[in-house]
Parts: C-alpha cells; sequence; structure tokens
C-alpha cells in the first residue's frame, strides 16, 4: 500500500531545552504529521550517544538516550522544579545543540531528579523484565564515570576482562550509581511508551534506525566481548570500513569492530535477534543500516590508515534472516542497501523480501540516463527518500550540481533550477509520484532549508547532529500543501482515501 511519511530526528525537535526531546512538541509533531496525510515518522537511531554525538555509534544498542528524558514530565512528577530546571544553560541558539551545555546541564538536572524518586514496583519490575541488557549497561556507564570517561579498553585489567571478582566488588561499592542509570532508563521507557502509543492512536508508525556495528568503546563491544573478532584485551585484528570505489580512492575505515558470525551461528543469532526483539518494542518498522553487511563486509588490517589493503568477507547471509524471520514472523525492514550493488546483496535483497532504498539525489549525480535511482526505474517494493541524514538538503544539493546535472534535473523534473525554492518542491513532487510504496521526506526540504540545516557530513566531525527546528515553525498551511501533495499521488492513509 502506498504511503508517505517525514525523515524528522528526535534531536531535531524543537525544546527550550537545548535538544529536541519526548516532550509535547514530539506530540505535536505527530498531530502534524496526521494533518499532512502521512503514516510515518522516521527517526535516526535513539541510542546513548558517546563522543562525537553520533547516534551511529552508540554506547548501547538497547538502551535509550537520556538527552531525550523530558524536564517537563519530570518537574509534574515532583522530581525537579522549574526554578532548578530553567537555572542551567542549555546553549543560547534555538537552531543548534549545544552538547558541552547539554552535557553540563542535563546530567545535573537528572542527578536532582533521582535524588528524589522513590523506586516503586513498576520500576522493580522494569529492572527485572530488562535485566538482560539493562545490568551490563548500567554496570558500564557507572565504570566509565569512575574511570574518567577513559575506553573500556584503558580500564583496571579486572574491569576491561570482566573478572567476576572485581566487578563484584565494583558493584558492591558503587550499587547506587548503577542504580542512577536505571532509573533514567526507566523513566525513558515510560515517557517512550506513552509517545508511541500516542502515535498509534494517530495512524502514525515510527520508522526506527538500526545501526549494523557495535562501536568500539561500548557496553556491546565490553559485554559482548565472545561475539566480537577482539583479543583478551578488546584489541581487533580487523576493522569495518568500505573497499576503495568510485567515490573514495582509498576506501573507508570505520573502526568498528566485527562480528564472529561463526559463534554468533552456533548461538542461533541470539544477541541479534534480542536486538531485534527490543528494536520492535520500541519502532513500528525498522529501517536496518548497511544491509550490505549481511551478505558481505570488508574487514580492513587493525591500524592501517586506509582501506586498500581490505578484503571482502561473507556475511550471514539468508541463514541469518530466516532465524530472524521464525522470532518474528511479522516484522517490518527497509533495507538500507545504497551504493555498490554486487550481486550478492541483490540476491539478499531479492531473498529477504526486504524494500530497499532509491535517493532521488544519487539519480542525478554521476549515473547519466542510466542510474537506477532515477524514478522511472523504481519497483514498487521501495522506498524512495529526497535525500538522508547523510545528504545535504535538496536545496543545498540544487548549488552543488554542474551546469550539465542541472540541466538534467531540470529537465527530468520538469523545473526551472532558477527558483530554487520552487525546485524543492518539484524535486519533493518527483519523489511522491514514484511508484515505490513509501515515499519518505527530511523535514528540512519541506521547509526549503539549506546548509544550516544538514544533519550528518560523512567524513567530517565537524557540526554534525545539530539541527534543530526553531519553535512555532510547523503550520497548518504547510500541513496543507503536504497533505495536497499526499493525495494526488494517492498516498493518505487508508481510511481517507
Amino acid at each position: 500500500m502506498r504511503g508517505a511519511g517525514i525523515l524528522y530526528p528526535i534531536f531535531s525537535l524543537s525544546s527550550p531545552y537545548g535538544m529536541g526531546t519526548l516532550s509535547k512538541e514530539a506530540y505535536e509533531f505527530i498531530d502534524f504529521l496526521k494533518e499532512a496525510g502521512q503514516s510515518y515518522w522516521q527517526v535516526l537511531p535513539v541510542g546513548p550517544t558517546g563522543f562525537g554525538d553520533s547516534p551511529y555509534q552508540p554506547v548501547s544498542s538497547f538502551a535509550l538516550n537520556p538527552y531525550f528524558i523530558d524536564l517537563e514530565d519530570l518537574i509534574e512528577r515532583g522530581l525537579v522544579t522549574r526554578q532548578e530546571v530553567e537555572s542551567f544553560d542549555y546553549g543560547q541558539d534555538l537552531t543548534h545543540i549545544d552538547y558541552g551545555a547539554l552535557y553540563d546541564g542535563r546530567w545535573e538536572i537528572l542527578k536532582e531528579a533521582y535524588v528524589r524518586f522513590k523506586g516503586d514496583e513498576d520500576y522493580k519490575a522494569y529492572c527485572q523484565k530488562e535485566a538482560d541488557w539493562l545490568q551490563d549497561y548500567a554496570l558500564y556507564m557507572t565504570l566509565k564515570q569512575f574511570n574518567d570517561g577513559k575506553s573500556w579498553m584503558d580500564w583496571p585489567e579486572g574491569y576491561r576482562n570482566r573478572d567476576p571478582k572485581a566487578l563484584q566488588a565494583f558493584i558492591d561499592e558503587k550499587g547506587h550509581y548503577l542504580d542512577f542509570y536505571c532509573f533514567q532508563q526507566f523513566i525513558l521507557d515510560q515517557q517512550w511508551k506513552k509517545l508511541h502509543a500516542y502515535a498509534k492512536s494517530q495512524g502514525i508508525q515510527i520508522i526506527g534506525d538500526i545501526p549494523f556495528y557495535c562501536a568500539m568503546d561500548s557496553c556491546d563491544t565490553w559485554s559482548q566481548s565472545k561475539n566480537l573478532l577482539v583479543d583478551e584485551k578488546g584489541q581487533p585484528s580487523y576493522v569495518a570500513g568500505c573497499l576503495p570505489d568510485a567515490f573514495s580512492a582509498t576506501g573507508q575505515i570505520w573502526g568498528n569492530p566485527l562480528y564472529d558470525w561463526d559463534k554468533m551461528k552456533k548461538a542461533k543469532y541470539d544477541w541479534w535477534l534480542s536486538r531485534f526483539g527490543r528494536a520492535y518494542e520500541l519502532f513500528d518498522v525498522i529501517r536496518m543500516d548497511h544491509f550490505h553487511g549481511f551478505a558481505e563486509y570488508c574487514a580492513i588490517p587493525y591500524g592501517d590508515e586506509t582501506a586498500e589493503n581490505g578484503i571482502l568477507k561473507k556475511g550471514p547471509g539468508m541463514d541469518f534472516f530466516k532465524a530472524l524471520k521464525t522470532k518474528y514472523p511479522d516484522l517490518k525492514m527497509i533495507a538500507e542497501d545504497l551504493g555498490t550493488n554486487t550481486p550478492e546483496k541483490v540476491k539478499l535483497l531479492e531473498d529477504t523480501g526486504f524494500p530497499g532504498m532509491n535517493v532521488l539525489q544519487f539519480a542525478f549525480t554521476g549515473y547519466g540516463h542510466d542510474s537506477t535511482y532515477l524514478t522511472h526505474k523504481h519497483k514498487p517494493n521501495s522506498v524512495v527518500y529526497t535525500g538522508t541524514h547523510d545528504n545535504p538538503t535538496s536545496l543545498e544539493w540544487l548549488g552543488t550540481l554542474n551546469d550539465y546535472e542541472k540541466e538534467f534535473v531540470g529537465k527530468y523534473v520538469h523545473s526551472d533550477i532558477y527558483n530554487p525554492g520552487g525546485f524543492v518542491w518539484d524535486f519533493i513532487r518527483e519523489a511522491y509520484r514514484s511508484v515505490a510504496d513509501t515515499c519518505i521526506v527530511p523535514l528540512q526540504d519541506f521547509l526549503v532549508k539549506g546548509e544550516e540545516a544538514r544533519i550528518n557530513r560523512p567524513g567530517s566531525t565537524a557540526a554534525n547532529w545539530q539541527w534543530r527546528l526553531e519553535p512555532h515553525f510547523l503550520s497548518h498551511e504547510l500541513a496543507g500543501s503536504i497533505y495536497a501533495l499526499t493525495e494526488t499521488y494517492g498516498r493518505l492513509p487508508k481510511e481517507e482515501k
């Protein structure tokens, strides 16, 4: 069934507290989606972030980001006062996140709330239900706190190697600190479930995003080293990346440890199945990042400065997805299959039956009339995007094209490239008219935002993951325009058609 949605990270929501949260602004955006005739809200990964602030390098694959806690809810619960909340500086720029200011203020507020929190039966039940991942996460965060924020690979040997006696001695001494991190996740769990239930009541499905790899410095790598190709000190022999290609002469080094798929297969992929189980508690649909990695993956010798010595290794393939579909027969997934199309990746996508992705911006740069991203080459079982979090906004992108590319895209979408605002909406229209079952457009494109609203610049660590929407920027007029477009191209929810 045809449908449409908007890509809008939670951290980008408007907020008086420095960053988007699970607050009234999230509920208002769901109302906006419904008014605009949309069916989906796509978010970026929601895990706690570490150095670099990238949601694709989370500290945990199971926990939620404590920065997403709605402070107004804490006030209503009587855990903090408004005066306390407003006494901190969360950054002065309403359009960009100041992570330094956020770190200094948000943690102090959460500590105040924890001191006043009285754990009840619901809290105890939550901690027991989520114990498989929550205990390791709380322990990891507390150990990191008392080791000056260092990577777990630089902790004392007993902690690094998870020696039971060393860990138990630490827990006996610092147990109440572990409880602080459990408290955060309990509050987040309640707030998320409430928001998710509201989205469902309005006919909005949430598309979540799962990173493929674990971050090197993460709870996952520390607690699940048995499932990774690392030695007893946590050092990998190979790391993840991308072989040299048309986009990069020396390839890319991502630095993540690689999975030991042989061990995971023997364990019936239990960690991955638990990870998907957690994801389906949070989301209605999952966008699986780097789907290619399940077919084949690049292994680069640890310590190399380029990926030129990398080798391709076979992933678990359909064996993994058979186990996944047996466990979760009703799973809904979008496969992020961007990049070079290898026979192995194409076959795996076909065998799974999952929809792949078409990014419209890619259709007009470098491939010409042969690009499979052109709308007349799309397939119904796919998802079309104008761009993603890794792309420039469509307005910024137009300014990067050479004369040939501008002429090509102008003719293809029947638009005046010298009227940038009009072009962006024509570009969105081109995505909407695709035969792809689902169309997702970043909110910045509907707002005709430029470079200032870009989410991520791959290969750069500067000014990423910072954009957020100014307060009161979503209007009934904009919702009406989106609704009209959605209706024209048969993408309204079933009950509205």
